[in-house]
């Protein structure tokens, strides 16, 4: 890549291990922090409660919908129980049960400071929302919530209203803490909160007179107060915005369509020195990546000098100068997907957006090793910085309101108009320096995405584009576009609105990015119209406009029991895997059928009305009788947090495992089938936990594998003669695949990889389940070989994808990779309802 940046880049090794490294006192006793990226090899195994799993998985969606109601809207917070082993307290930081008691202080200071609940975690913790602003009467609030309408549904009316020039209020938006051992955005936030509850200068003045500012003051109490990174899910929700799983991303999707920031200020740790979005190409191609450039970097140059200008230095305090990676960098700190809080916001109207990593580490194996003392002070440093940062953005959101706003509205017009992208140069982006043909990426967006309905998969889809605030519209007659008739009822998403490119980022195949840089931060290929089970078909000529359509609100319930006769259900989608484990919960004999549905007798249609209702899925008429009984499958799991999630959505019974908890003594009758991912070495085992390890499976209870921890238990076992091959650990994407076996019959033809696995050498019968599609099956993402050339999508094509035998299936796929590919989610049912059978045979 060429170099154009001001200054020469630095390595990206160094990058990771600065925030470690680079301590002074005490940087002897500072170890690296480990990889951001998570790990498909090394990753320890789930062990959450099913009690948060059902609680993110029924809680409503929230949403702010009194936008009549006046400011301030204070209200009195029951205070949490006090908690000693609140992990914030020993950083000298606020722990969780301080909050209320706080946010009750500061809304008694005066008139300026409002709090409301947005939400609960999956924890069953309170989110607190706070807004700050001068206050508002009714009318006055009205104002600003149509002014608000206007900008995102009227965009070209919005960019001549002399009202929204004059009297809107630039919304602005602190994120904090969703890294929950990151924790000082939060108590940066709470006394900027109280500074500006009572400061009477005339700054202070002009900026609540016209700005909004709503923070987010822990958007991870879970991991707050355990000091994890992750929620009580074990999800990192900074991961979570493509799917929007955990209750916590829920609510910062909400307040994002809601409050529909124009800047917004996402607090993390640790990196030093400081690290200060914009960043490396690859940049999103979806973005109207000219604005949001040229307003994230000017901010940027601002919390430079204010971070800068706290006076720490590396010789004195351990401390950095602050870093922008767009300039000062070349790659590995890249904006390209859109699971990041910041890169999400900008698809709701955000064009100033950051990521702000502050500088001195405490948490993980800092937090155990290091003094009291020296914690305290690193915290004290960091919360100091995370101050200055957001300081900078308000004096910016002061000065730039009006321009804000305008760009703002342009990203709207430019959706709605079906305008072209501006791609970034010196003359469109005047006063960034370094701009190069490395940062230029647009893409072409299609006239409208037609998705069939009558399908599960389909108002699955349907209810998570609504969700987004993605504009869907469905035919009331039979229409025509493209050259192409669809049947009444399709839903389509007409491109020429105002979110286009959060559609296009949801539904489009992406980008293979391979040859445009050697590295990328975290995933880099997702198309949840290749992975969601839907099939979405995009039209590129012809116009929606004066079609038959209407705008929906919601879709269109799929859920039908055939009115008599015995019940075929498939199970190609999670909620049929869901509806069919309630049943087995219920003790309906349910019997597998040839093509790998299942039979269920007429006498339970009763419950297959009530599962037919819960889970929306389809119980067909049939004449099939079945062959093999099914019954309840109980499974132990050694996995992944987003895999023993995605087993409990699909309604399995669930007991997480691992070596420590083996070799504790497990009782092996308590379940079914083993699922193995991770957390599970056959060789850390106590011989008495091998012994009883081996006397499950030899009983003939079946293995269901995934990756190399899952083959090399099968190898181990003696169940499965196949030989696991790894790809390009780093790669990752949208992958093309021919299913061939019954434990794939119906999933569709792609899957994702995150560090790839396929299976040579198979053993007497071994049967391909799925395969890479020959050739290069990478659609989108980054995949390139190692540098000894092995390793790349060619060496995977055409090789066995998914693997069986009589008592063991393994994957080479991510089918449940954090709980996103929901499409694939199917093909891990089946594989376990397989093995139980064979077990129970």
């Amino acid at each position: 890549m060429p170099t154009t940046r001001t200054v020469p880049a630095r390595p990206v090794l160094l990058i990771a291990l600065t925030s470690a490294l680079l301590f002074a006192p005490n940087s002897a006793t500072a170890d690296p922090e480990p990889p951001t990226r998570e790990s498909a090899q090394d990753q320890g195994p789930a062990r959450a409660p099913e009690s948060a799993a059902r609680r993110s998985l029924t809680a409503p969606t929230p949403g702010f919908t009194d936008t009549t109601r006046s400011y301030p809207r204070e209200q009195v917070l029951t205070p949490d129980p006090v908690n000693p082993a609140d992990k914030s307290a020993k950083l000298g930081l606020t722990p969780y049960h301080a909050i209320a008691p706080k946010l009750n202080a500061l809304q008694r200071l005066g008139d300026r400071v409002s709090v409301e609940v947005a939400g609960r975690s999956a924890g069953g913790h309170r989110l607190y929302l706070v807004t700050v602003t001068a206050p508002e009467t009714p009318a006055r609030t009205r104002a600003q919530e149509r002014m608000r309408q206007l900008i995102e549904n009227a965009p070209a009316a919005a960019a001549k209203s002399r009202e929204i020039k004059a009297g809107y209020k630039a919304p602005v938006f602190f994120n904090n803490n969703i890294h929950g051992n990151e924790w000082e955005g939060t108590d940066a936030s709470l006394k900027i909160i109280e500074r500006l509850a009572t400061a009477r200068d005339a700054r202070t003045k002009d900026l609540l007179a016209h700005s909004r500012l709503y923070f987010n003051i822990t958007a991870n109490p879970d991991g707050r107060i355990a000091g994890t990174r992750a929620n009580a899910n074990g999800f990192d929700l900074n991961r979570d915005f493509v799917t929007a799983s955990q209750p916590e991303t829920r609510a910062m999707r909400q307040i994002e369509i809601d409050k529909q920031p124009a800047a917004m200020l996402d607090l993390h740790g640790y990196v030093n020195g400081t690290l200060i979005e914009p960043t490396t190409p690859p940049h999103g191609e979806n973005y109207e990546y000219d604005l949001f450039l040229k307003n994230t970097y000017a901010n940027a140059l601002g919390m430079e000098a204010a971070v800068n200008g706290l006076g720490y230095t590396p010789a004195k305090d351990g401390v950095e100068p602050a870093q922008i990676p767009f300039r000062d960098q070349e790659e590995g700190w890249d904006d390209w997907p859109p699971i990041f809080t910041p890169q999400y916001a900008a698809f709701h109207g955000a064009v100033a957006a950051h990521t702000v990593e502050i500088p001195l580490a405490v948490n993980n194996s800092l937090y155990d090793s290091l003094p009291v003392a020296e914690l305290r002070r690193r915290s004290a440093i960091n919360t100091a910085v995370a101050g200055a940062a957001i300081t900078a953005t308000l004096d910016f959101v002061r000065e730039k309101r009006s321009s804000l706003i305008a760009d703002q509205i342009e990203v709207f017009r430019r959706g709605a108009a079906g305008a072209a992208q501006v791609p970034v140069s010196k003359e469109t982006v005047p006063g960034v320096p370094g701009i190069g043909p490395e940062d230029v990426y647009t893409t072409d967006f299609p006239r409208a995405y037609v998705i069939p309905s009558g399908s599960t998969a389909a108002a699955r889809l349907v209810g998570h584009l609504l969700a987004n605030d993605v504009r869907v519209a469905r035919a009331s007659r039979a229409v025509r576009l493209g050259g192409r008739t669809y049947p009444k009822g399709s839903y389509v998403v007409d491109m020429r609105q105002p979110k286009r490119g959060l559609a296009n980022v949801l539904l489009a195949d992406g980008r293979d990015i391979s040859d445009k840089v050697s590295v990328m931060y975290d995933i880099s290929g997702w198309s949840l119209g290749r992975l969601w089970g839907a099939t979405v078909t995009p039209v590129t000529s012809g116009s929606p406009a004066g079609a038959p359509l209407t705008p929906v609100r919601a879709a269109a319930p799929v859920g039908h029991v055939a009115p008599r006769g015995d019940l075929r259900l498939r199970l190609t989608d999670p909620q049929e895997i869901a509806a069919l484990n309630s049943l087995l919960q219920q003790g309906v004999p349910v019997r597998r059928a040839a093509d790998g549905s299942v039979i269920v007798p007429s006498s339970a249609r009763a419950l297959a009305v009530e599962a037919a209702r819960t889970h929306d899925v389809v119980f067909d008429a049939t004449r099939q009788k079945g062959t093999t009984g099914l019954r309840r499958t109980r499974v132990a799991a050694a996995v992944t947090p987003g895999e023993l999630y995605a087993l409990r959505e699909m309604n399995f019974e669930v007991t997480p495992v691992s070596t420590a908890v083996l070799n504790a003594g497990f009782d092996w009758s308590s379940v079914d089938v083993l699922f193995v991912s991770a957390g599970l070495d056959r060789d850390a085992l106590t011989s008495g936990a091998r012994t009883a390890l081996d006397a499950f499976l030899g009983a003939g209870h079946g293995l269901v594998g995934r990756g190399v921890v899952g083959a090399g238990l099968g190898a181990d076992a003696g169940l499965l003669a196949a030989k696991p091959v790894e790809g390009n650990g780093d790669a990752n994407g949208v992958v093309r695949v021919v299913n061939s076996g019954p434990v794939t019959a119906g999933a569709p033809d792609h899957g994702f990889v995150y560090a790839p696995v396929w299976f040579t050498d198979l053993g007497p019968g071994v049967r391909i389940e799925q395969s890479y599609a020959p050739g290069n099956p990478l659609v989108s993402g980054h995949w390139r070989p190692l540098s000894d050339g092995s390793g790349g999508p060619a060496d995977a094509g055409g090789r066995a994808s998914v693997v069986s035998a009589p008592r063991a299936v393994l994957f080479g796929t991510e089918p449940l990779f954090r709980d996103h590919p929901k499409g694939e989610f199917a093909q891990l049912g089946r594989a376990l309802f397989t093995m139980a059978s064979a077990s129970s045979g």
